[in-house]
Parts: structure tokens; sequence; C-alpha cells
């Protein structure tokens, strides 16, 4: 009895780890704006979808002051370490900041505190001492994740640590064409550039302004258009699958230009009612809370885009297939 016992425990073990190792679907959910200080319960939402991750793309708190401060950020950070679900904290997280856990609304490299604010958000989400993010300004990175044979490639950007002031009034931007105007400053886009020369099968990017809507007055990629267009450019050349997820716009949507398609997850918690629409929207846009998730599966060659309510409850999707090899 207790041989058998032993034996089958066993092949549970063994099944466990075959499944882990040789698994052929990655996925990971997608947030943005969390409000520290409201109620969080699409988190029992999220816990049912069965991820491997989670990826914060920005206002990860609400921790911004108009002083030259940083307690009510440091508040912020030990409130959210509270409602944060220990289920998630074991998962594989991955964070990108924006402007209200940077420090200023709509901030940009003219901040004087970021880079006090950079060591409060790395300390947040468990960056260790000799990663890269630690020893140099931004928090932008890169990680390789491998799926059966398959390379895919996250890279987070940085849109506030080396970003030029935006033009014109607030929520009511202009483009700023200025040949000298940056959204990542020249040390990232150096960065950038190598990055997306490595070796992989599919590139997942991390941006917490939208990269690809242009009709909204709000803050994004295209307040610098010639950013905007370097970047797309950068995109095209570089010969791969490139998938773009973004938050910061209290609605969720999906757009596509060309081959190039950009989920855009946000707020968890912080919904703004209003009617929004882009020629590169696919379907609508959704003020509700929401969140996303990213799925690559190699028995089927798809990508899969999903945006989900608040109860779980599908608002967009779109299915994508791998780029052919041949």
């Amino acid at each position: 009895m207790k041989k058998n016992l032993f034996i089958s425990i066993f092949s549970l073990l063994l099944l466990t780890e075959s499944s882990s190792i040789f698994s052929d679907e990655l996925r990971f959910g997608l947030g943005s704006c969390i409000h520290q200080d409201e109620p969080q319960p699409i988190w029992s939402s999220v816990k049912k979808d069965n991820l491997d991750g989670f990826i914060f793309l920005g206002d990860n708190v609400y921790g911004d002051s108009a002083s030259l401060k940083l307690n009510k950020m440091a508040k912020a950070y030990t409130k959210q370490k509270e409602n944060f679900p220990t289920w998630l904290m074991k998962k594989d997280i991955l964070a990108i900041w924006d402007d209200h856990d940077y420090g200023k609304n709509d901030g940009g490299g003219e901040y004087k505190l970021k880079q006090e604010a950079q060591e409060l958000f790395l300390t947040f989400w468990d960056i260790p001492s000799d990663d890269i993010r630690r020893l140099r300004e931004g928090i932008y990175f890169d990680t390789m994740k491998e799926l059966d044979d398959m390379k895919i490639h996250i890279i987070g950007l940085d849109t506030r640590y080396f970003r030029s002031e935006l033009k014109g009034p607030k929520s009511n931007y202009i483009d700023n064409v200025d040949k000298d105007a940056s959204v990542l400053g020249q040390a990232q886009w150096k960065w950038l550039a190598n990055s997306l020369k490595k070796e992989s099968d599919l590139i997942i990017l991390l941006t917490s302004i939208q990269l690809l809507a242009t009709e909204h007055r709000f803050e994004k990629w295209s307040n610098f258009s010639l950013e905007r267009e370097r970047l797309i450019g950068l995109i095209e050349s570089s010969g791969k699958q490139v998938v773009v997820i973004s938050g910061d716009r209290h609605r969720g949507g999906i757009y596509k230009y060309n081959d190039v398609y950009e989920l855009t997850a946000s707020s968890m918690n912080r919904p703004v009612k209003g009617i929004e629409t882009d020629s590169l929207l696919i379907g609508e846009t959704h003020y509700e809370e929401n969140y996303g998730i990213i799925s690559i599966n190699t028995e089927t060659s798809q990508i899969q885009l999903d945006l989900k309510d608040k109860n779980g409850g599908m608002l967009e999707s779109v299915s994508i297939p791998f780029y052919s090899s041949e």
C-alpha cells in the first residue's frame, strides 16, 4: 500500500514537472491604473485565468504630488503591498511605470525627484541589487522567455524619465515636432535599437502611453509624432513580429497599424466614462474596469489578445497568427 502510494505521488510529481517544462502556452495578465485607496475586486477574476505572470503597465500606485516630497508615494506603495493578493506576487511579475507612480502628473524628464522615485519603484518591485536598473537612470528593461523552441522577448520602455516637455494646454496637448524633442532619450533609444536585434521569435513591447492611437487629446506617442514614426519604423525594420501593450488611458481597446497590434489595458479600478474611438481601433474602447491577457500558444501558432471586464467577461478579443518561418 505504501509502495503504491509512493509510486502514485512520484508519478504525479513527474507529470507536474513535465507540464511545466513542455507547456505549449504562455499566459500573461496585463493591467494599469490601480489606485491603492480604492477596492480591487478585479483580482478574483484575474486569479481564475490561471496566468503564468502579470505585467503592470504603469500607474501601479497613485503617489504623485505637487510638493517636492515623496512621502505620499512611499505611503502609496506601503498600502498597495497590502492590497495585492499573495498568489499574485508568487507569479512572474514585470512592471514599468507611468506618471502617477513616477511622481508627477503628466511628468517627464524635468521632474526633480525622478532618481528618488526610481529607487522607490525598484524597491517595491523587489528588483535585485545587481539588476541593470539599479545601475543606470530609467526603469527600462528586457527579458527573454522560452516556450518550447520559441524565444519571446519582452521589452519594457520608460516613457517618463527622459521625455521632453509636452506642448499645449493640459489634456489638450499638441504635437511637439522639435527635432531635439524625445520620448525615450538618447541612451534608451540606442539600447532599444540594440535590443530589437537580439535573436527572438516574438517581441512584446511595453509602453505606458499609447503608441498607435492618435485621435484623442491626452498623452500619447503622437504628441511627439517624429518619435512615434521612429519607433514604428524600428519595429517594422526589425523583421520581427511585435505586439505592443500599453495602459494609461482609463479605457481599454485593441488597435492595429499594418502588422502591428496594440492592446491597451486600463484601468483596473479607476474608470473614467466617455466615448472614444480611433481610425486604428478594432471594435470599441471600454471605460469600465478591465484587464488584459496575452496568450502565446505554440500548438495553435496563435497569439491571443483579450480585454476582459472586472468579472472576467470578454470585452474585445483578437487572434494573431505567428509569422511564417519561411
